[in-house]
């Protein structure tokens, strides 16, 4: 085998004809001259037609490759520009690396596999980049993968959430498939509007095929689900329900500690203000301190451990049969709005506007379980890299790790 071969193949340089190598030894800077192959010669950038010359560009240009040994490798080749008639003058394409990249194909696919694994900063630091150009490796890397496969293809089962990303009501939508688990959409934004984006690319028919919606309650979602997607049945997440349920046993909570406040009762009072993570764990996660709380206040106050036992009844309702849980739910909104515990009896008003779709979820047995995991995985993206700056670049290291198009590493299957 040719020297100038062993070169392309060791450096993993994909279509190029290694003419040379020279090193800098200021920098420690290994240079690999190259060139083109005749048959990808010519051909514009971005479609890859064969076109027409147009100058030679701004002359010799260097790409990134991956390091041999501790030495920083380049990549130089000329760059000239064709004249293509649909994109105009654009740079001609090369084989070893993507459209506007500084980095060779290989160097991103391996820059992009260590950004899933580890931080970003320690990724940067042991390919010697900045941070931000490992942010712009992970956007290409996504939009090619994105090029060659369907994110909706067989999208029937979907749920719907969003996840708070900065300070300053920042949100991102996400959109989850049930079926293989993993995220296929996302954008900025928590209204309508960016809801309706998504409908728009998954297009009229897809939309027909949707069969199953988890979500929460936020009406944003529900009003955009029943107009693009009239036939799936919406399934209301059962956490988000009995969330609700110790919304209102804390408001509850509250209303007694200031009733005993004002009347003097100083140990009810007492009792209360030390009483709210009793109420709001599940009763086999109590430790032995809070389950005497507990005890303690159901010899204190009746109504508040009534409020209690109703948002503990509630969450057993979700975890019963299918035609056990629809009578249980049947008979605990009788029994709140019946209790004269206003924020109860409000409860069970609310309940009852989402009962369909509550009734849904425990028919099929579907929640938003999945986009609650994706969020905190998405959270841990976030606290891994110390926060980003746009919410485009959590998007798409967001794909990369969450969305199945982490590519492999260079000549590993």
């Amino acid at each position: 085998m040719r020297q100038t071969r062993v070169w392309a193949r060791g450096l993993g340089l994909c279509g190029a004809v290694v003419e040379g190598v020279d090193l800098e030894l200021p920098t420690n800077t290994l240079v690999v001259l190259a060139r083109v192959g005749w048959r990808d010669r010519d051909r514009c950038g971005i479609c890859r037609r064969r076109c027409p010359g147009f100058d030679l560009g701004r002359g010799r240009r260097r790409w990134r490759t991956l390091d041999l040994g501790s030495s920083v490798t380049v990549l130089e080749a000329d760059s000239p520009r064709v004249s293509c008639p649909e994109h105009g003058v654009v740079v001609a394409w090369v084989p070893w690396a993507r459209h506007g990249s500084r980095f060779t194909r290989t160097f991103e696919e391996q820059a992009a596999w260590l950004t899933v694994h580890s931080a970003q900063s320690t990724v940067a630091t042991l390919l010697r980049v900045t941070w931000g150009s490992i942010v712009g490796i992970a956007s290409r890397v996504v939009a090619a993968a994105e090029l060659g496969r369907d994110p909706f293809a067989h999208l029937e089962k979907i749920g719907i959430d969003e996840i708070s990303w900065k300070k300053g009501q920042r949100y991102i939508t996400v959109v989850v498939d049930h079926d293989s688990g993993r995220l296929v959409w996302a954008a900025p934004g928590r209204d309508q509007a960016t809801l309706n984006r998504f409908f728009d690319a998954l297009g009229e028919e897809r939309c027909r095929k949707v069969r199953r919606v988890s979500r929460d309650g936020g009406s944003w979602i529900v009003n955009v689900v029943t107009r693009r997607c009239p036939r799936a049945i919406q399934c209301t997440d059962p956490y988000h329900v009995v969330s609700w349920a110790t919304d209102a046993l804390d408001q509850v909570r509250r209303a007694v500690w200031n009733q005993a406040r004002r009347a003097g009762e100083i140990e009810l009072a007492h009792e209360l203000k030390g009483a709210r993570w009793a109420l709001w764990h599940n009763p086999e996660d109590l430790t032995d301190r809070q389950q005497a709380t507990l005890d303690a206040l159901a010899r204190l106050n009746r109504p508040l451990y009534r409020a209690y036992i109703l948002k503990e009844s509630l969450r057993l309702v979700f975890h019963m049969g299918r035609r056990r849980a629809l009578k249980e739910l049947e008979r605990w909104l009788t029994w709140a709005r019946r209790s004269r515990l206003q924020p109860f009896v409000k409860l069970a008003r609310t309940i009852t506007a989402y009962r369909p779709s509550i009734e849904a979820a425990l028919r099929y047995r579907i929640s938003n379980a999945l986009a609650e995991s994706i969020n905190q995985k998405i959270r841990l993206i976030i606290r891994r890299s110390y926060g980003f700056r746009s919410a485009d670049a959590i998007i798409a290291m967001a794909k990369l790790s969450l969305g199945g198009l982490c590519p492999p590493l260079p000549d590993r299957s």
